[in-house]
């Protein structure tokens, strides 16, 4: 037996390499990858031109530390920068060291306006993480449980509750921050209406909040758009990404602007790895082959040609509540948990995830075919009405 901690219900099958949007397992079998490492493999396996950088700089350098400067680390934030119009970016190594920077961003600029117990407001069944401050500001009882006491200075809303936060604004003066995800990925594929996000702009302007967004899975790309609150046409405070970003090495990235920039001096924060040359080759041919091959726009075009065969091949049948999503983050919510659904997937093929018990969650590559979301939505529909006795 592998000697790993038990941290994972891990399914019982190991791949050994793939192409595209399919996956190989020991035995040989083919698997079309409907979940991408969680919206991480944005290219889907082996791309090529993603293999041959990595190659090329694992040859040159790989580390040398924050020490020093990092040419392709600088490259990357000026990429960063010029896609989201804000002006600073830490990077470290995953979605919660990103979420950790901006919460100790955040309290550290309520400290300077005299603040002395900065207050976050933050959503009801959000996923930020699994450190301590993160998991605190999740809004997910199951992640929390027997990890008290939590960390204090989070106040929770209702997602996409604007009257809720304008409710919070008139009584509590610690409020420094609002953290939320446009799309709540790990919570059921929530979408936050467009109008929900250009007000909180609009009284984080007037409170002089930092309003940061977690783009940590719907960001790079994923929803048509570079970054999904770029829908609602603002520009945060305060920007977290991981996941998609190196299409699978590890990177986070903490963005600042505003009334947020220049908070941070040297010694309020650090990474070892944050920033390390191949990690940065890996975000910059990611956004890179994003741009050159129309990927923003595939994902439009492919994520409603597969929500709208979902919708034409459930219609009708009892037990589905409904289609959504936006790009290619899309969810199948059943009335019932169907956690079951993953293992039937697994043995017929179709790699997909469950999350919030009752919600199929599809996070394709962007460089899934016409032809595999066709064969998705056909294994799909399948599996969907099996399992609904339909």
């Amino acid at each position: 037996m592998p000697h790993l901690m038990n941290t994972y219900g891990r399914l019982p099958v190991a791949f050994t390499h793939g192409e595209g949007c399919r996956l190989f397992d020991e035995q040989g079998k083919t698997y079309l990858d409907a979940l991408a490492g969680i919206a991480v493999n944005t290219l889907g396996h082996n791309h090529p031109r993603l293999v041959k950088v990595l190659r090329e700089q694992v040859g040159r350098l790989i580390h040398t530390s924050n020490l020093y400067r990092i040419s392709e680390a600088e490259a990357a934030s000026d990429r960063l920068a010029a896609l989201s119009g804000m002006d600073e970016v830490f990077f470290c190594n995953s979605g919660c060291e990103a979420n950790e920077a901006a919460i100790k961003l955040a309290r550290l600029y309520g400290h300077h306006r005299g603040i002395d117990q900065p207050a976050i407001i933050v959503m009801e069944q959000a996923f930020h993480g699994r450190t301590l401050a993160t998991l605190s500001a999740t809004g997910n009882r199951k992640v929390q449980a027997g990890f008290e006491p939590l960390v204090t200075g989070f106040v929770r809303v209702p997602f996409d509750d604007f009257a809720a936060i304008e409710q919070l604004a008139e009584r509590n003066p610690n409020i420094v921050a609002v953290l939320f995800e446009p799309i709540q990925g790990e919570g059921g594929i929530n979408l936050a209406h467009q109008d929900f996000m250009r007000s909180l702009r609009q009284i984080c302007d007037q409170k002089e909040w930092l309003f940061m967004v977690d783009e940590v899975q719907c960001g790079i790309g994923r929803t048509g758009v570079w970054f999904a609150h770029q829908h609602a046409g603002i520009v945060p405070d305060v920007m977290t990404l991981a996941k998609g970003l190196g299409s699978g090495v590890p990177i986070g990235a903490c963005l600042a602007t505003g009334r947020a920039a220049g908070v941070f001096k040297p010694g309020n924060h650090g990474s070892t790895f944050g920033g390390n040359p191949l990690a940065c080759v890996a975000a910059l041919t990611t956004l890179d082959v994003i741009e050159a091959d129309g990927l923003m726009a595939r994902a439009v075009t492919l994520g409603e040609a597969i929500r709208g065969g979902l919708r034409e091949g459930l219609s009708g049948i009892a037990g589905v509540v409904e289609v959504r999503g936006d790009g290619l983050m899309i969810g199948i919510e059943l009335d019932r948990p169907c956690a079951d659904l993953v293992q039937r997937g697994l043995a017929a093929g179709t790699l997909i995830n469950v999350t919030a018990d009752k919600v199929v969650r599809l996070l394709p590559a962007l460089v899934m075919s016409d032809a595999e979301g066709a064969e998705l939505v056909a294994a799909l529909v399948a599996l969907i009405k099996e399992f609904l006795g339909a």
